[in-house]
């Protein structure tokens, strides 16, 4: 019997969905200590935030926060782990994708030292992507999300990691292999910040005829599944740039990851895929989807690879890993299970 006599199921990832039964949040009304790690590069108006944050904190009663810039050489995991280790108990992150994902490094780098420093995270999406915000309808308002985090709302949600020979590469939304990196690397940064996502729309477009390729994926050590496919998308939660819901059963905290492999074969084959997902459906023709905590996906020649949106170096495996629970995030007090964004709300 699990706490307040609930049954624990014998499957482990079941046992993780029952153990999480208990409320997602709890009100946390004393002031807490704070810093904001913020990408200047990446943030229009800077000041006109910062005074919005220091205004929302003051409405609580915290302090005033610590201010930590990243730089080209540490785009945030240093700040993050330095913030936390001086004291911080909630660390604001002001910037794009990148950002954020530095700040996840760092997060997750103190919990796996087992120190007895911890904190939340709260997003301040500032970029021009914001998957992670996307997906958890967090706010584009600076001091809505500073309110987030004072009102008291938090989950704890998985952090999945690729690994490479020589590290390995934290995440909370996506990595892929295929047409998607292919997709992110035909997107100049400068096009990106004009245009915002749709940039990624006319990218795609210029990939429908990439040639597919064989790959063989296990998971959690069952016998492999052999498939041709023009790209392979692991997701801790669901959602596209514009708000396309490509992986519909992904949750960031439920202990495992949605593969997603999607075979579609020229224009006509990308067509149905995407009315597919434009109705909602659960998958649509020309994917599958398969689901796990250990992914080892193989092929035999290099291709291109992402991580939340960034380019890694090509290869021939994308190996990724389900760490439950990592991360402490600030969501809405009345988020939901699941992606914790209501269908209807726009992206």
């Amino acid at each position: 019997m699990g706490p307040r006599g609930v049954r624990v199921a014998r499957d482990p990832v079941l046992a993780v969905r029952v153990m999480r039964q208990e409320p997602a949040v709890a009100a946390r009304h004393s002031p807490c200590r704070t810093a904001v790690v913020v990408n200047p590069a990446r943030v229009d108006d800077l000041e006109g935030r910062r005074a919005s944050i220091r205004s929302a904190l003051a409405d609580a009663g915290w302090p005033d926060p610590a201010w930590v810039e990243t730089t080209p050489e540490d785009p945030g995991t240093g700040q993050t782990r330095a913030a936390v280790e001086a004291g911080a108990e909630v660390v604001f992150v002001l910037g794009g994708d990148g950002t954020v994902m530095a700040a996840v490094a760092g997060m997750t780098e103190l919990a796996e030292a087992g120190g007895s420093r911890r904190a939340a995270l709260a997003v301040l999406p500032a970029g021009t992507g914001n998957l992670l915000a996307r997906n958890l309808g967090l706010p584009d308002d600076a001091g809505a999300g500073v309110r987030l985090a004072t009102e008291g709302g938090r989950r704890q949600i998985d952090v999945a990691r690729l690994i490479d020979d020589t590290c390995g590469h934290p995440f909370v939304v996506m990595a892929g292999m295929g047409f998607d990196a292919a997709m992110v690397d035909g997107v100049p940064a400068p096009v990106k910040r004009a245009f915002g996502w749709p940039a990624y729309v006319l990218s795609g477009l210029r990939h429908v005829y990439r040639r597919r390729f064989d790959v063989t994926v296990v998971i959690d050590g069952r016998p492999p599944v052999r498939r041709r496919v023009t790209s392979v998308v692991i997701g801790n939660v669901g959602r596209l740039q514009g708000g396309v819901r490509l992986l519909a059963a992904a949750s960031p905290d439920d202990g495992v990851l949605d593969v997603g492999l999607l075979r579609p074969k020229g224009f006509t084959g990308w067509g149905a895929l995407a009315t597919g997902l434009l109705l909602g459906r659960r998958i649509p023709l020309g994917m599958e989807v398969l689901r796990g905590s250990r992914i080892d996906v193989r092929t035999p020649h290099e291709q291109p690879r992402q991580v939340d949106g960034d380019l890694v170096e090509p290869g021939t495996r994308l190996l990724v890993e389900v760490l439950p629970g990592l991360l402490e995030l600030c969501v809405p007090r009345d988020g939901e299970r699941g992606d914790l964004r209501p269908d209807g709300q726009a992206a």
